[in-house]
Order: structure tokens, then sequence, then C-alpha cells
């Protein structure tokens, strides 16, 4: 992430949504940040007021997004060396039951970010957590261990941020570091592993798989053709068949490093990725390998230590392209991070699915214009969302592309949370700890997204907020809040 390179970490979901019998299953970015009962009312102007704490439970910090499930909330915390996951009374946020992680060592991250990173999930009988300091951990709704699968740490300064998908009875998990990349999917009853497939030529990225049923890809009786997982990694979104974990098609056109999960609506998917030097107007690069020998290459050994490079984006990035981490880049090693930077893109791209089952969808619209690091995108009636640091909200017709509004929010400061949304209002969360609230924009009616109130709670924050049932379940680093209407 350069200089920013560590909040590749801090990719977080959207909303979990409570579980019901007719509900999905719940998982990170289950339904692209929206909440599932629109017509629910959610706090708007309210949220000024002290009033709208409806309970505080403090915590142990941690970047996870509120899991809710039923009527449990589920969160991962680190505190003191000690990774756990925490399970809480949704309706009164009284602690049920913490257990603890077992570790050998805490993964390395960077001072911004955590080691509880990985949003819990939870299908109404078990929840899944992720640590990438240990690596799988499955427990009943009451906190007892019913599986667990070592994984971790990876090769890879700035740890995990990846979090497990839990539908149809399967786990699944990607992983995308330095070297030896992979997406497992797991038994979710017993933890075993179903298949794994090797995601060779990938580099660091942390963005949250999709399951999609495109409904272009359904027969006449309505049943899908075929359930993929789309994975948007470096450089490159990939699907692969739910089933087998087979690829089934790509597309380039990503970013060097991806934090945010693309969302699937109907027919159409939308990629946003960004990461510094990606940008045509300010790109970054390395020299050809000889090049780089001839300049720097003082004792002819045709490699290269820290002491001799001279270049400083090599130099800030020198752990992850020394993939056997001998301290020294050798030729295959400088060639395959060069490519990264050669063919990085900083782009949104909208895409139609294709009704060929195994064909890749169709570019419909794309734009390099105000695409947020971290922040995973939100469309909402009718209107793409993005939001960036400094508080840069816009909006995009979703259909077309073009621009309904750019502006600033109250908060500034960097964002690491997505934008979710429910009852025409999308709710953004700053760094800082202030809490937006702005009216949805109305692409049919040219209404644009105009903000409603925001409140600070002078609490760092980084978990996106969850919207349930109209409440708001808002992580920061000291607490978990319940806001609604009383």
């Amino acid at each position: 992430m350069t200089r920013f390179a560590f909040v590749l970490l801090l990719v977080l979901a959207p909303a979990a949504l409570s579980l019901s019998a007719a509900e999905p299953s719940v998982y990170f970015r289950s339904n692209s940040g929206i909440a599932a009962a629109d017509a629910v009312r959610l706090p708007a102007e309210e949220v000024e007021s002290d009033d709208v704490v409806l309970w505080r439970t403090p915590l142990a910090s941690g970047h996870s997004s509120p899991c809710v499930c039923g009527e449990r909330i589920f969160l991962t915390t680190f505190a003191d060396g000690k990774l756990a996951t925490v399970g809480l009374d949704r309706a009164s946020g009284k602690v049920l039951w913490t257990q603890p992680a077992p570790h050998d060592r805490v993964e390395q991250v960077h001072p911004a970010g955590s080691p509880a990173t990985s949003t819990p999930a939870c299908d109404g009988e078990r929840v899944v957590v992720f640590f990438g300091s240990y690596g799988l951990l499955c427990y009943n709704l009451d906190g007892k261990v019913q599986w667990q699968l070592p994984l971790g740490p990876f090769q890879d300064e700035f740890g995990s941020g990846s979090s497990p998908v839990l539908v149809d009875g399967c786990v699944l998990l990607n992983q995308d570091h330095d070297r030896d990349n992979f997406l497992l999917c797991l038994d979710a009853a017993t933890g075993k592993t179903l298949w794994r497939t090797a995601r060779e030529g990938t580099t660091r990225s942390y963005a949250t798989p999709v399951v999609a049923e495109f409904a272009a890809s359904k027969v006449n009786d309505g049943s899908a053709k075929s359930k993929q997982i789309l994975v948007a990694g470096a450089l490159q979104l990939t699907s692969y068949d739910f089933a087998t974990g087979k690829p089934l098609w790509s597309i380039d056109g990503l970013a060097r490093i991806v934090n945010t999960t693309p969302l699937v609506i109907g027919d159409m998917l939308y990629v946003a990725t960004w990461s510094p030097g990606g940008d045509s107007e300010a790109r970054i690069g390395m020299e050809p390998w000889n090049t780089a020998l001839a300049q720097w290459d003082k004792n002819n050994d045709k490699l290269l230590t820290r002491e001799e490079c001279d270049n400083p984006e090599v130099l800030d990035r020198f752990y992850r392209i020394d993939l056997d981490q001998s301290q020294k880049l050798d030729e295959a090693e400088w060639v395959k991070y060069a490519r990264v930077f050669e063919l990085a893109k900083n782009s949104v791209m909208a895409l139609r699915a294709s009704d060929v089952p195994g064909n890749p969808p169709k570019l419909v619209w794309q734009t390099d214009k105000n695409i947020p690091y971290v922040p995973s995108p939100l469309v909402y009636r009718g209107a793409l969302y993005m939001i960036k640091d400094g508080g840069i909200l816009s909006a995009l017709a979703a259909d077309d592309g073009r621009t309904l509004k750019v502006g600033r929010v109250p908060g500034g400061g960097k964002f690491f949370a997505s934008p979710v949304a429910g009852d025409g209002k999308i709710y953004l969360a700053s760094d800082k700890g202030t809490l937006v609230v702005v009216k949805a924009a109305d692409s049919t009616k040219d209404e644009l997204w105009e903000v409603l109130a925001s409140r600070d709670f002078d609490e760092r924050t980084v978990a996106t907020p969850a919207l349930v049932d109209g409440r708001i379940y808002f992580r920061t680093e000291a607490a978990l809040y319940c806001l609604g209407r009383r």
C-alpha cells in the first residue's frame, strides 16, 4: 500500500443482516451493504441526540464489523497480545461469551492495522471466524468450539484482511499474500476441506470473495446454471465454479492491490479498485532488470540488496518483492513485481453478466475518478456510491456511469468503513469516529444526495456499521453501540 499500504488489511464489510428462515447466511458483504427490510425506519437527524444510544458495550479493540445473526452479535478482538471471538446479546449488548483464539505468534501488522480484522460469518447454527495469526475457528452460537483449521501466519508484513464467507453449508476463504495464495472451500459442519485452488501468480490483496448467481445465467425454471465465486485480486477479477473451485473466467484491469469487494446487482457486476501509483498521470514503476543491475549491482553477483538498490519504490516494498526472504532480489522476483506495476489500473468497471455460463461479463461503462482505496462501493436505488479519504462522496448513475453528485461530507480524515444503506439513507463512518447520515439520491427523479445529520463519537472507527431492524450497530475501537429510535 506504498505509505498507505497498511490500510489493505482494513478492508471491512458492509452490514451483516439478521437471520431468519427466509434470509441467506450472514457473512461479510452478504447483502451488498443494504439493510434487509428497506421499509423499516432508521435514525436520521436522531443520531445527533444522546437519546439515540440504546446501549453501549465497552470492548477490546478490533477492526471486524459486527456480524448480527438472529439475537446474537459476533465480533473479534485483540488486546494485550490476545485474540478472541466475542458473542453478545443483541437486545442488551451484554457479553455472553468470549473465546480466546490459539496462536503461536501474532501476525505482523502495520500500527494502523489490527490482528482482529476479518468479520465473522454466521448461518444461524454456527459462527466462523478467521485470524491471520492462526486460521479458521468454528463455534456454535454459545461459543463452544466445533472445529478449527490452522492456516497462518502468512508471508505478509501487513497481515490478513479477507473475511470468510459462509453459504450453502460451505465456508469459503481467500488468502492472497506474497506467496502460496489460495481459495479454500470447507464443509461448514465438519471443517473438512472440499477443495482448495491455488491462485498462482497472484500477489497480495485483501478483498472478500463474492458468491454470485447472475440472473442472466438462469434457465427457464429459474434455477441457476452456475453458482460462481468472484475473487478480486491484484490486477485481475477471477470467477471460480462454486462446486469444484475450477476457474471459469477472468478479467484484467484491476489495481495492483485490491481492498474492495465487488458488487453483484442482478445481471450487473461493479468493481472499483484503486492503489497508489496506478493512475495514468501518476504511475510508479521499476527499471528493467538489466538496467537495475548496471546501475546498482556493485559486486556483480546479479542480485540486489537493500543497500545496493536506489529505487525508493522498490525499497518501500522490498519485503513483498523478496519472495524467498533471502534479503536479496533476483531477476525472477524483480520481473514479477515490475509486471504488477506495469499492468495495474485504477478504475471503476460496470459489467453485464453473460447469458452463457463460463463466459466473462461485458464492459458497460468505466471511469477512473474518485475511487476509494479501502471502502467498497455501494449500489442503492439506482446510484453507485463511493466514499474516499477526506470525506469525498461520489454518486454515479449505476446504469451508465454518469456523475450525479460529488461533494464532501462531515468528518474528514480517512475512510476505512464501507457505506451501507437502508430506509432511503446512506450511512458513512470516518476513522475519526464521525457517523454521517446522507439522504440517498434518486437517479430516476434527478434528486441528489444530501447530508441529513452527523455525530462525532470521538473514538477511532474502522469497522463498517450494520443496519438491522431499524438499529445501527456501530463499532469503534473502544465499544459497540446500538443506535435507534426509542
